[in-house]
């Protein structure tokens, strides 16, 4: 039997929770009061994860393959059952891997689509049945830069083409849920300091962006706390790239 424990404030999924900008979302939405549901493919990194947030009961691990539309469904049930609702939904599992576009594997092909496709499909159909029947309802979709603007010096054939594939859809479904309350936006990140990118390779990847920098966790977070509480953006895709995606430079 499931026990609903009773917490304040709203309550977010986030996809991909157990490291990186996944992680850092989490950790900033508990620490404005959110409670969290987590997903990631490992419950003993979830676990590790949920000693790191510290946060007690308002933090909560399902595990499991996001691209399993039962695993999607489980999630936002438990993020239900246990907290009352889902006020929000991050769809930030994803596989980036830039390599020359002939090289790709058949299996890389398929992973690669399997988490940033269907994932955010399946998660998004379950919070959205959710969210239409309350009337409201915030779904943000973690995207990439690169798909806004690609760079000739960095082959990313698959993350332009399903991560530009996400930013598109993200405006349709934004009009297709409007109607219901239920608001659709995407932040598109440049290069973060993040596990993904080892030490040895920040100086070249400095150089990917106009800023010169490489952008942090927590700036990721800022633009996803920013789009679930903003009432009145829905269609949006906030490239946080420090303006690599303004054009050739």
């Amino acid at each position: 039997m499931t026990v609903q424990i009773p917490q304040g404030g709203k309550t977010a999924v986030v996809t991909g929770a157990s490291s990186g900008i996944g992680f850092g979302i989490a950790r900033r939405l508990l620490a404005e009061g959110w409670n969290v549901v987590g997903n990631a493919r490992s419950d003993a990194r979830l676990q590790e994860a949920a000693g790191q947030l510290n946060a007690g009961d308002r933090f909560a691990g399902v595990a499991g393959d996001i691209a399993d539309p039962r695993v999607a469904q489980a999630v936002v049930g438990h993020a239900v059952s246990r907290f009352g609702g889902v006020d929000a939904l991050v769809n930030n599992a994803g596989i980036f891997l830039p390599k020359p576009f002939i090289e790709f594997t058949p299996e890389e092909i398929e992973q690669q689509i399997a988490t940033n496709v269907k994932g955010t499909i399946f998660a998004s159909q379950a919070a959205a049945r959710h969210m239409i029947g309350r009337g409201a309802g915030a779904i943000v979709n973690i995207t990439a830069s690169i798909a806004l603007q690609p760079r000739s010096n960095v082959p990313a054939f698959m993350a332009v083409l399903l991560k530009g594939g996400l930013n598109a859809a993200t405006r349709a479904l934004a009009l297709e849920l409007a109607p219901h309350g239920v608001r659709v936006n995407a932040v598109a990140p440049g290069i973060i300091d993040s596990p993904m990118h080892p030490a040895e390779s920040h100086a070249f990847l400095k150089t990917l962006q106009p800023t010169g920098r490489l952008g942090t966790v927590d700036e990721i977070a800022d633009a996803v706390l920013y789009l679930v509480n903003a009432g009145f953006t829905s269609g949006a895709v906030l490239a946080v790239d420090g303006a690599a995606a303004a054009g050739n430079f």
